[in-house]
C-alpha cells in the first residue's frame, strides 16, 4: 500500500501537469487540429516545462541553491517557481495565442497566478504543496472544458478527482506536507482556473 500511495507523488509530478493537461486537450477537443499541430506544441511544451526545468534543476543543485529535487525546504522553492513563471511566460507568448488556442492560453495564465501566488507564500515561510495545486489545476480545466464544448467528460473528471485524493494521501503519507499546505495547493489550483473562466467561456 505504502509503494502504491508513494507512486503517486511520482506519477503526477508538478512537471508533468502541463504536458496532461495539453494531451487532455487535444484528446477531447471537439475541433479539428492538424496531427503536425499537435505534435508541434506537445514537444513545445516537453522541452519548456519538463527539459529545460530538469536542466535548471541540476544547475541550481550545482550552485547550492537547492538540495534535492523534491524541494523539502521552503527557501528551495523560490529559484524554480521563478524559473517556471518564467516558462510559463514564454508558453502564453510563443506556444498558445489566445486566437488560436484560448482554452490553453487561459489555462497557462491560471497556472502562471497559482505558481505566483505559491512564490509568494515562499518569500512569506509557507510551504504549499505543488502537487496538489497542479492536479487540482488539471481537474478545473476538465471541468471548464465540459462546460465550454458541452461534452460530458464525467469519467475523465471524476478520475481525476480520485486522482486528488491519491496525490494527497501520497504527499501526508511520504509527509511530505501538512493538511494545511494540501488543502491551500487544492485552493491555489483551482481558484486561478475558476477565475479566468469568465474570459473563455
Amino acid at each position: 500500500m505504502n509503494y502504491f500511495l508513494q507512486s503517486a507523488s511520482f506519477i503526477f509530478h508538478p512537471l508533468l501537469m502541463p504536458l496532461i493537461s495539453v494531451g487532455l486537450y487535444f484528446k477531447l477537443t471537439p475541433k479539428f487540429i492538424e496531427p503536425e499541430i499537435i505534435i508541434i506544441k506537445t514537444y513545445a511544451i516537453i522541452i519548456i516545462t519538463i527539459l529545460i526545468p530538469l536542466i535548471s534543476f541540476f544547475l541550481l543543485k550545482n550552485s547550492g541553491l537547492v538540495k534535492s529535487i523534491n524541494l523539502k525546504e521552503v527557501k528551495e522553492r523560490k529559484y524554480p517557481l521563478m524559473i517556471q513563471i518564467i516558462l510559463i511566460f514564454i508558453i502564453i507568448t510563443r506556444v498558445f495565442t489566445k486566437y488560436h488556442h484560448p482554452e490553453l492560453y487561459y489555462f497557462f495564465i491560471a497556472v502562471a497566478v497559482s505558481s505566483l501566488a505559491a512564490l509568494i507564500l515562499v518569500i512569506v515561510n509557507f510551504k504549499v504543496s505543488l502537487h496538489q495545486m497542479g492536479i487540482a489545476g488539471v481537474t478545473m480545466f476538465l471541468i471548464a472544458l465540459s462546460i465550454h464544448f458541452t461534452e460530458n467528460y464525467l469519467f475523465e473528471i471524476s478520475l481525476f478527482f480520485l486522482i486528488n485524493g491519491w496525490v494527497a494521501s501520497s504527499r501526508l503519507e511520504t509527509k511530505s506536507h501538512s493538511i494545511s499546505e494540501l488543502f491551500i495547493g487544492f485552493i491555489l489550483g483551482v481558484f486561478p482556473q475558476f477565475i479566468i473562466l469568465n474570459y473563455w467561456l
